[in-house]
């Protein structure tokens, strides 16, 4: 079955259509743009490339995916974005390509909802089954894990990470890391717990679920400094792979993580210890 295209679509000659895909009114496909079967096109959706965009993801109408970045220093490189398959970008969405200085590709895993005006900027590493509830905003570089939920009108600082299994509550200004498996909400954002709601939707064990809350525990509650919960965690927690992940992933940090209670103020970035 070939592509399926509304004449009043206009798709360049040097696009690439698998069979199945189907392609709205007035929708607009650039030059070296990929799209794998079964993807769908809503109605005045724009893609430029060079983007590669895999199986049955589906566009909503006045989505703009694959544009150039935001950022000064690009001078026109070749840059690129790749998509997974059986994500759902919603209306008006927006993401674009890398830049040169950050590697030249943003990348978007598989089964992700990015829902009305989300938007990914350049050079993102977006993971799988990743939620963007209305108006999630991520600046350039950065990383989210597999499974994070980043709430409505919510926006994310150049460089930052997000954890897996992580929830960014809605109207989150995130400044530093966002820990895994936890949930970071707040203008001035504050740790505010294990995000057992969501663990456990992903059918954690109830083993791993106590494992993670004890290792909260002694990172965040002990007054440790970061280096010396991490010590406690090495010695006494570094046997279950999530808590292990956990370590490991803060000790990546660059920009530190988010370690405020709520209810209290002080500094919440501890990186490079």
């Amino acid at each position: 079955m070939s592509a399926r295209i509304h004449p009043t679509a206009v798709v360049d000659p040097a696009a690439e259509l698998a069979a199945g895909v189907v392609v709205g009114p007035h929708a607009v496909i650039g030059a070296e743009v990929v799209i794998g079967e079964g993807t769908e096109i809503g109605a005045g959706a724009q893609i430029e490339g060079p983007t590669r965009i895999g199986c049955e993801n589906r566009i909503s109408g006045h989505a703009a995916i694959g544009f150039a970045p935001q950022d000064l220093k690009h001078r026109g490189e070749r840059v690129t974005l790749e998509i997974g398959d059986r994500n759902q970008f919603r209306e008006f969405c927006t993401v674009h390509r890398g830049t040169a200085p950050g590697g030249g590709v943003t990348r978007i895993g598989s089964d992700c909802l990015f829902m009305v005006y989300s938007h990914v900027a350049h050079d993102c590493v977006v993971g799988d089954r990743v939620i963007f509830a209305n108006c999630g905003t991520l600046a350039g570089h950065v990383e989210v894990g597999d499974d994070a939920v980043v709430g409505a009108f919510s926006a994310v600082h150049q460089h930052n990470r997000i954890g897996r299994h992580a929830y960014v509550g809605g109207y989150t200004r995130l400044t530093t890391d966002a820990l895994p498996f936890a949930k970071t909400v707040g203008m001035r954002p504050a740790f505010y717990g294990l995000n057992r709601i969501g663990l456990r939707r992903k059918g954690f064990p109830a083993a791993t679920i106590a494992a993670l809350d004890a290792a909260f525990r002694v990172y965040l509650r002990s007054h440790l400094r970061s280096a010396e919960a991490l010590e406690i965690l090495e010695r006494e927690h570094a046997g279950e792979p999530e808590v292990r992940y956990l370590i490991d992933w803060i000790r990546a940090s660059r920009r530190g993580v988010c370690r405020v209670l709520p209810g209290r103020s002080g500094r919440d970035e501890e990186a490079g210890e």
